[in-house]
């Protein structure tokens, strides 16, 4: 049964609960049967991803208090003589051109790969302003059985919302949105396909009560694996990681001492374009011979994301350069892979969960040397006493660059987007609320949105007033639609 992409204005973004539920918690391989690579004939592997977002802001008029909730994108081709919005065309083509470069290499006898994670809000806003043809192009890499083994969809955050400054409580609505939004523009096949995440920002919640939260709403939506920045995680000895170019099990451990874990492929180095642009991966991954799992020799994988659509040199060298790159590799050697594909070859030679090394986000080595009992609020009194003697200690998370801060400055988008959080938890989560309503999608869609990374990224002014508006707006709803 498919669903509809809008439903009364709104993304169709919760309602069919149980049926998403029953799909993503299939765990039949879903590349094994398909690849046409065999584990034993390939030295080394890379991966890329393309990440693309345009956030939802109150700019369909003149004023703010009363403007229509419209993409940024959408903002741009309204106002193409304010800075870069010119590229606004460009922006769209990007999108979907994967829809038509990947079937082009397969006619030609190449073997391509990309891996594609789509926020939620771009899926809405691109439909919503009439670009339903975006989303078309990509169709048949999505769904054809002759194409979709070479582009995997990576699930993210629904509002493109970083976890340590998202309340723990919303994680989950933003998992499981994002999959009705995808299940319903692509459909309940495609979604069982999507098993790897891809965190907004490459952003890791290091504080163990948020990460254990995050990683167990990530396998309680049926994810196996995600990807994780490098700089923001440690072995179990509190080190860097020395070998970057294997799976790890992610493991996270709370206040009380519960453990999660799940699979982490490893994005190398900082925030670069030029990485996935210029086809990077495929130069490091010559350098790379096989390594060793368990005792089960494997290919090494050099695993990057970048935006798909940000910057000239993603605008306008990244096509020539995936095409120049792809003829220069088959299907031995060094070759291109997407992350479940990878990870299932792995399986099926006998690695599992257990054979992994394993890894932990950043600092939290120092937290748990400092818990004598493990207890609710005993993370938060050992990062306290770690704070007396080092103040500079911190725990809000890394990302793709650590010199951004997610939470610091940001009181006053930070302090209404927690009130309507908690304000929504308050009025919904004791009632028996129908979740297909219009009143529910209306909360949280407005609660999703207000979440979503650009209104801090791009600092205080215009962003964090759209930000606030949305908060209002979502307040306003919650008091008057559920009294």
């Amino acid at each position: 049964m498919s669903m509809p992409e809008i439903v009364n204005g709104l993304p169709n973004i919760c309602g069919n609960d149980a049926q998403v539920e029953e799909v993503t918690r299939r765990q039949r391989p879903v590349y094994l049967h398909e690849t046409n690579l065999r584990l034993d004939k390939l030295q080394s592997c890379f991966a890329i991803a393309l990440h693309m977002q345009q956030p939802l802001i109150p700019a369909g008029g003149g004023d703010i208090k009363t403007a229509d909730m419209i993409s940024n994108l959408d903002h741009m081709f309204r106002n193409q003589g304010t800075g870069d919005n010119h590229n606004a065309s460009v922006f769209a083509d990007c999108y979907g051109r994967i829809g038509d470069i990947v079937p082009e290499l397969v006619s030609q006898g190449r073997n391509p790969r990309v891996m594609l994670d789509y926020s939620g809000e771009l899926f809405y806003g691109l439909r919503k302003m009439g670009r339903g043809d975006v989303l078309e192009r990509l169709r048949r890499v999505t769904c054809d059985p002759h194409l979709r083994k070479y582009v995997e969809w990576l699930g993210t955050m629904w509002g493109h919302a970083v976890a340590s400054s998202t309340p723990l409580p919303d994680l989950k609505l933003h998992m499981r949105a994002w999959q009705h939004n995808f299940a319903a523009v692509y459909g309940w096949d495609a979604l069982e396909r999507v098993r790897g995440f891809s965190p907004p920002e490459m952003h890791m919640p290091n504080h163990p009560d948020a990460c254990f939260e995050y990683v167990k709403a990530l396998r309680e939506c049926g994810y196996n694996w995600l990807l994780v920045q490098e700089h923001t995680v440690e072995d179990m000895n509190g080190h860097g990681l020395r070998e970057k170019h294997l799976p790890y099990r992610m493991v996270a451990r709370n206040s009380c001492g519960e453990e999660v874990s799940i699979i982490a492929l490893i994005k190398t180095q900082g925030s670069d374009t030029k990485l996935v642009a210029q086809m990077q991966p495929f130069f490091e991954a010559q350098t790379l011979q096989r390594r060793e799992i368990g005792g089960i020799s494997v290919p090494p994988i050099v695993t990057q994301i970048g935006d798909g659509e940000n910057g000239g040199v993603m605008m306008n060298e990244f096509p020539q350069c995936y095409r120049q790159t792809t003829a220069r590799f088959g299907t031995e050697g060094v070759v291109s892979v997407n992350g479940t594909e990878y990870l299932e070859m792995l399986e099926q030679a006998g690695v599992t969960l257990s054979m992994l090394p394993s890894l932990r986000p950043i600092h939290q080595g120092k937290v748990f040397e400092r818990i004598k009992k493990w207890e609710p609020g005993a993370a938060d009194k050992a990062i306290a006493d770690i704070k007396k003697e080092n103040s500079n200690f911190c725990m809000d998370g890394g990302s793709w660059t650590n010199n951004i801060s997610w939470t610091n400055g940001y009181e006053n988008v930070l302090e209404p987007m927690n009130k309507l959080s908690a304000q929504f938890h308050e009025k919904l989560d004791s009632r028996n609320v129908d979740t297909n309503s219009h009143e529910y999608r209306n909360a949280l869609f407005h609660l999703l949105v207000s979440q979503t990374s650009c209104f801090r990224y791009w600092g205080q002014g215009v962003w964090t007033d759209y930000a606030r508006e949305i908060s209002r707006r979502g307040s306003d709803i919650l008091t008057y639609d559920f009294k």
